[in-house]
């Protein structure tokens, strides 16, 4: 079946692109490079803040090139091979571009604060650090919808009146006021159709990619809406938001403590030395990939709960299942991919128990 053959690939491009990425920093933390590198830019860059930048940079630029095969045979070659792609090269290409140069503005910054207070608070550097990314993430979400977005896609008000009028009715019953409904230009890139709930307090906004308000009738994107206010009913956005704040403190706290702990195993005496940082990267990869089993878990659950929301709201139990089913065929979803691969890697439960769910749902509600 080519949707669980395109899953398989995708996840087994990713843990490879995964593993290598562990080896590759892991080596050049030992065999020198790290130190190498630190001492060449030193040579002729007094200014250590710029030391850094340049050292993250150009670590940054070998590891891309390194990994640019993958990037292109997942991303470009597989989503033509599956038919899910509208892009040229030259446009994955732009594309990518212009998401380096926008990753590369949002990253500077963080990358400066970082290394000040690394440097400014010595063992205690986690805690600002992460205080400071809660801020952060805070203002980004603000600007996601009106500065980010717009680089990538065309967005434009919604222009369907009689569907306009039920996800307002829709926001209404779950308390919520939304007059920034938007469609945006999905198709410019992929045949895969999606909606979104992004923003916060006045750049809040539901998005429509144009692939699904094409391909589906207005009952079926009123649910698919249903379901993602249904997160905000069900107040999924503020527990995550307290999720993430409290992971982001315990992870960072964590990988600060191995950072000390291990640094005398790589010959390094201070946390602070340029050449010593990429094993915080090290320690970062092997935490997060125990605490994404569990926010996956939790995620998968405000999943459910946001899918009976969906069905209550709109009482539109086979419009529901139907649009499910459909962007399942149309993204080339997994409907039954193996538990364990759901269990760690999924952060929504698979299309069969989701439908299964609904319907035992439903009936017990009587809706069905």
């Amino acid at each position: 079946m080519d949707s669980k053959r395109y899953n398989n690939i995708k996840l087994a491009v990713g843990i490879i692109e995964g593993v290598l990425t562990f080896i590759l920093i892991y080596i050049f933390i030992v065999t020198g490079l790290s130190y190498s590198l630190e001492e060449y830019l030193s040579a002729f860059i007094s200014n250590t803040y710029l030391q850094f930048i340049c050292f993250a940079a150009t670590a940054g630029a070998v590891m891309g090139i390194l990994f640019l095969p993958f990037s292109y045979y997942s991303g470009f070659y597989l989503e033509h091979k599956y038919n899910l792609s509208n892009q040229t090269f030259f446009k994955w290409v732009w594309e990518n571009v212009k998401g380096l140069l926008v990753s590369a503005v949002i990253g500077l910054p963080l990358l400066l604060f970082f290394f000040y207070v690394i440097n400014r608070y010595g063992i205690w550097w986690w805690l600002p650090l992460a205080i400071g990314l809660f801020f952060f993430s805070v203002i980004l979400a603000r600007l996601v919808p009106i500065i980010i977005l717009p680089i990538f896609y065309k967005v434009t008000p919604l222009e369907n009146e009689s569907l306009r009028g039920k996800i307002e009715n829709l926001a209404h019953k779950a308390g919520m006021k939304v007059q920034n409904i938007y469609s945006f230009n999905m198709s410019k890139n992929t045949k895969k159709a999606n909606a979104a709930f992004t923003g916060l307090g006045k750049s809040k906004r539901i998005l429509l990619g144009d692939t699904l308000l094409d391909s589906y009738t207005e009952d079926e994107v009123e649910t698919v809406i249903a379901h993602e206010l249904g997160h905000y009913k069900k107040k999924h956005i503020i527990k995550n938001l307290l999720i993430g704040t409290f992971s982001s403190f315990f992870t960072l706290y964590v990988i600060a403590a191995f950072y000390n702990w291990s640094l005398p195993w790589f010959g390094f005496t201070s946390i602070k030395q340029i050449a010593a940082l990429p094993i915080l990267s090290l320690w970062g990869m092997f935490i997060g990939l125990f605490l994404s089993s569990l926010t996956n878990i939790i995620s998968r659950k405000f999943e459910y709960e946001a899918d009976k929301y969906a069905v209550v709201s709109t009482n539109k139990v086979s419009s529901f299942i139907s649009v499910l089913e459909k962007l399942t065929e149309q993204n080339l979803g997994d409907k039954n991919p193996h538990p364990f691969v759901e269990w760690f890697f999924y952060s929504h439960p698979s299309i069969s128990k989701r439908i299964s769910a609904i319907q035992k749902f439903a009936q017990e509600k009587g809706l069905f």
